[in-house]
């Protein structure tokens, strides 16, 4: 797949459930997102991780490779009444000055990127000591839940996807880190349910890489017709409880000898 998140832009900004703030209170006692810290949010998309991480006291640039996604994120953020710095970029090749970020931030964004690049250019801007935070926030595919029958449904519609099963847990990228000289590696996790109504589901899904990122529009007409109706059959409860699971690693970039 070569998904093109802004396709979906206006559904991600509506409906894509943020992290809880039990997360944030998390990294922050790993260093990572305290008041007054400059932070770097690669793959920012609308801005989830910024905003929140801008109401805790951070100075927050975004950087994402896809204007319409920055373009709600700066709506989102009028809304939320706070300023974030966004700009069009790689993870890979920022363009930013070296050691110009106490923080580099990857929320639900890392598989996407050429990931040993994107490690060298994360500890190519942090400053000595900086912390480098990967961010998730999984939905879980439990036996006869909503999210099971929904990656079928995805799977029907789009034989290319192949992100289903997923149990929320990514020890694949501790080793993308190591290997690029971070230390003082971390890693934390613990579930969370996101309350969905069906609108919200259905918007949900719409905006995940298996349907408007990688299908046309007319094949995403069909997918969402088809999931509505799955969820009136099989799943009428109005909204639902969907099981996700927060995960996160945090390290840092050696001090300075």
């Amino acid at each position: 797949m070569n998904p093109d998140f802004g396709k979906t832009a206006s559904d991600y900004a509506q409906h894509r459930a943020g992290f809880p703030d039990e997360f944030f209170d998390r990294l922050a006692r790993l260093g990572a997102g305290l008041p007054g810290q400059r932070v770097l949010d690669v793959g920012t998309g609308t801005g989830t991780v910024a905003r929140s991480l801008a109401r805790r006291g951070c100075t927050v640039t975004g950087l994402d490779i896809a204007e319409p996604m920055l373009e709600a994120a700066r709506r989102l953020d009028a809304v939320a009444g706070v300023t974030n710095s966004y700009r069009v970029g790689r993870a890979e090749d920022s363009g930013l000055p070296a050691a110009s970020f106490d923080v580099v931030t990857a929320g639900q964004c890392w598989h996407w990127f050429d990931r040993p690049r994107a490690a060298a250019e994360v500890l190519r801007v942090l400053t000595p000591g900086g912390r480098l935070a990967i961010c998730h926030f999984d939905w879980l595919p439990l036996r006869g839940n909503v999210v099971a029958a929904t990656e079928r449904l995805i799977e029907q519609h789009n034989p290319a996807w192949n992100l289903g099963g997923a149990l929320g847990m990514h020890p694949q990228f501790t080793v993308d880190v190591a290997q690029a000289g971070f230390t003082g590696i971390e890693t934390f996790s613990f579930d969370h349910p996101a309350i969905y109504t069906h609108e919200g589901w259905r918007g949900r899904i719409r905006a995940s890489a298996g349907v408007s990122a990688t299908l046309g529009p007319d094949a995403v007409a069909r997918f969402d017709a088809d999931l509505a109706a799955l969820l009136a059959r099989d799943f009428p409860a109005d909204p639902l409880p969907v099981p996700h699971r927060c995960w996160a690693l945090v390290c840092a970039r050696p001090a300075a000898s």
